[in-house]
């Protein structure tokens, strides 16, 4: 016989009782099983590109194999990864990182996970603008601290102002996390506007910095990418620059994350991974460093992909009345804020009273699967990823067309 514990049972840690499961992964597995029950369904609701790895990494992960680098490594990567992403961060970023000031991990939430489990205890505050990705405030409260959300409105582009990030810092402030492009959003920060709230940083010396710089690569319009740290040095100390293979790479399944940082920290990353998970995959490591040694042309080619999905979605969801969808710089998602719809009655009588109703009549009614904004920490809206066919997205906002013009 098999039993279930519930979920407040006293078997289960307080930790893990305060966090949620990923609304994200729980919207794409419910796409899945109903897809399996033979639903018509288009997921929109992972973040992850459609597009294959690159032939040329994929080739260097089967040399790897072949090669029999497939042992235990160094428990927080291979000195040929550190190498590839120390010559990254110049390159990319103009940041000078030491072999020992560079962590490989799991994956970038990996990274993000060891970075606060190393540092943060009950009591600490870390600041996370909203709308946020929903990892950010979980792994925060599993660490026994506090998030504290400064509200960034669709009024102002999604962007935390300087007023607002010094507003929210106290002396309890350990960490303030920072992702551009965003998501859930898209929306990037100018350099200018970075130098704007580093000054700010720099009033405030017992604040550390986490740039979740993840999608960096995936600028749109000549958007012009920089991080906290270059575009400020002074914060070269307090600063973990965080990214990894997943997005501009299209490896979401080989599970590589990285960062540079200050030496004591990546120490103190290196040690609790020793404790858990210890090295990243052998296979997936020697790939990276192909990915990021080799021709970086692709990525180009991708973007332009990326530009014109953004451009279909966006143009169609705001030729549907009761939505605005602003056009992001970045990433692959969009946000649209979806106010004009709450209040509204389906054509079997339910009323929609928030985003996630929603989100729930999209998928019921046209099999779209979207992700509501109160996910995110931003309400009433909802997160699509294009990061899937001109063919699907095109079906897609013709459906959520669709459904919206059934409501009354």
């Amino acid at each position: 016989m098999t039993t279930t514990t519930p979920p407040n049972s006293p078997r289960l840690s307080a930790a893990v009782q305060r966090i949620q499961p990923s609304p994200t992964i729980a919207v794409t597995n419910k796409a899945a099983e109903l897809k399996r029950q033979g639903r018509d369904i288009i997921g929109l609701g992972a973040g992850e590109p459609d597009f294959d790895t690159p032939d040329f990494v994929k080739d260097a992960a089967i040399a790897a194999i072949r090669a029999g680098q497939t042992k235990y490594t160094g428990v927080d990567g291979t000195p040929e990864l550190k190498a590839a992403v120390q010559a990254k961060f110049k390159r990319d970023n103009n940041l000078d990182y030491g072999l020992d000031q560079i962590t490989i991990n799991a994956g970038g939430k990996h990274t993000i996970f060891n970075a606060l489990l190393a540092t943060l205890d009950p009591g600490d505050e870390v600041i996370i603008p909203a709308p946020y990705w929903v990892s950010y405030p979980d792994i925060v409260l599993l660490a026994g601290a506090t998030p504290v959300i400064v509200a960034c409105g669709v009024d102002q582009g999604f962007k935390m102002t300087p007023a607002q990030l010094e507003a929210a810092i106290t002396p309890a402030t350990k960490w303030l996390i920072f992702n551009s492009p965003s998501n859930p959003t898209g929306a990037a920060y100018t350099r200018a506007e970075l130098k704007a709230l580093t000054d700010v940083l720099m009033r405030a010396p017992h604040v550390m910095v986490m740039a979740d710089d993840m999608y960096e690569h995936i600028v749109y319009d000549g958007f012009d990418f920089g991080t906290l740290a270059e575009v400020e040095p002074g914060l070269y100390d307090r600063t973990l620059t965080v990214n990894g293979a997943s997005k501009a790479y299209a490896m979401t399944g080989w599970r590589i994350g990285f960062a540079g940082g200050p030496a004591w920290l990546i120490k103190a990353i290196a040690k609790l991974q020793s404790q858990s998970t210890s090295n990243p995959c052998s296979i997936s490591m020697a790939a990276t460093v192909a990915a990021l040694n080799g021709d970086q042309s692709f990525l180009i080619e991708r973007n332009a992909a990326f530009q014109r999905r953004r451009d279909l979605v966006v143009s169609m969801l705001n030729q549907t009345p009761g939505l605005i969808c602003p056009r992001p710089e970045g990433a692959f998602y969009v946000y649209p804020d979806c106010t004009g719809l709450i209040g509204k009655t389906t054509p079997d009588g339910k009323v929609l009273t928030d985003d996630e109703a929603v989100a729930a009549y999209l998928l019921e009614s046209e099999g779209v699967a979207v992700v509501h904004g109160a996910a995110f920490g931003g309400s009433p809206a909802f997160r699509i990823s294009y990061a899937t066919s001109d063919a699907l997205l095109e079906d897609a906002c013709t459906r959520i067309q669709r459904a919206v013009g059934r409501l009354v």
